[in-house]
């Protein structure tokens, strides 16, 4: 042995051999000075011990990286579920959702500009043929193949219907199936496609206060659009079933109807039914029957029937007006009748 050297507890044993010195080496596990040995030329040296803070920030930052591509993992299935569905459902099925949804957008709630926009495509008016004239009234459609809602009143004994859309096409239509109990009525435009749908609310979730629109033909001026709240919820309506009677309503101008044990706009008749009504201030006017009844949010809370005149005793509509004191059937009511009525009922 011919020297020991110590180096920060480090030591190397070297031994004179018969082949020669350094040809054995005895290195003890302990901590390494970093500047002993130096290190080669060619590598670089190594970095002075001390704390790592990237590293520790790097494994933090780790997992949120992996939640964010979890995320976009998760987004990008939801849109391919979304556009399969589209998919299994059918090019029709998709086609006719894009239709039917006339509701406006959260932004424009309210706004009966918008409201007016949206469901006035899909408001009707109704000419029918009777004995003693014609009658003119609303319709609201229910499918882009034709299906629209109206009054039993409206279309009650008439030889003949006919339909004009918004946009001004006309239709000859017939009457599939009525309900005079309910005062309501399911016609049919012989050869329409792609009527625009209106979106069928849910009455019951009507408050007294809530703004509302109605879209109807007064006075055969199709299209017209008033606004006003709920006045009130679950009145009782009287109206005629006499088919002799309702020829006349929308023909002389008035709707004679009972309301809190009196009549208004006339004699309804011995044959008479009551449903509860949604009661609006919303100006309605002789020919607005069977328009629609419209939500903050653009979709039909109910089918408009009667409306209280200034002029009860009047012989013509011109002598008529609304005074705000408008009812409507509820919209559920008409979604609860609407096999019935498509079964072809006639009562």
């Amino acid at each position: 042995m011919t020297e020991r050297i110590r180096r920060s507890g480090e030591y190397e044993d070297e031994y004179d051999t018969p082949q020669g010195p350094y040809a054995q080496q005895h290195t003890h596990s302990a901590p390494v000075n970093p500047e002993w040995p130096p290190p080669p030329a060619h590598q670089p040296a190594a970095p002075a011990a001390g704390p790592e803070p990237r590293r520790g920030r790097r494994r933090t930052r780790g997992p949120i990286a992996l939640l964010a591509a979890v995320a976009l993992v998760a987004a990008a299935v939801g849109g391919g579920t979304a556009y399969a569905f589209e998919e299994l459902a059918g090019k029709d099925t998709a086609a006719s959702a894009a239709t039917t949804t006339n509701a406006v957008p959260s932004s424009k709630k309210g706004d009966v500009a918008a409201i007016a926009a949206a469901v006035s495509p899909s408001v009707v008016e109704i000419t029918a043929t009777l004995a003693d004239g014609t009658s003119t009234g609303s319709g609201v459609v229910i499918t882009s193949g034709g299906e629209i809602v109206t009054n039993n009143h409206v279309v009650s004994g008439a030889s003949s219907v006919k339909v004009r859309t918004s946009d001004g096409k006309s239709y000859a239509a017939e009457v599939v199936g009525t309900d005079s109990s309910k005062d309501l009525a399911l016609i049919r435009a012989r050869g329409a496609s792609g009527l625009r749908v209106a979106t069928l609310g849910d009455s019951s979730g009507v408050q007294v206060g809530d703004t509302v629109v109605a879209i109807g033909s007064p006075e055969g001026l199709t299209g017209t659009v008033t606004s006003g709240i709920v006045s009130a919820l679950d009145r009782d309506v009287t109206v005629s079933t006499s088919e002799g009677q309702q020829q006349s309503q929308d023909g002389g101008g008035q709707w004679p109807f009972q309301f809190g044990g009196r009549q208004f706009n006339g004699d309804t008749g011995s044959s008479t039914t009551t449903y509860k009504a949604i009661q609006t201030d919303a100006s309605l006017n002789p020919g607005n029957s069977g328009g629609a009844l419209i939500d903050a949010g653009g979709a039909v809370i109910g089918i408009n029937s009667a409306m209280y005149s200034s002029s009860s005793q009047a012989s013509s509509s011109s002598d008529a007006g609304s005074i705000g004191l408008g009812f409507a059937i509820p919209v559920n009511t008409v979604k609860s009748d609407l096999a019935k009525l498509r079964a072809g009922s006639t009562s």
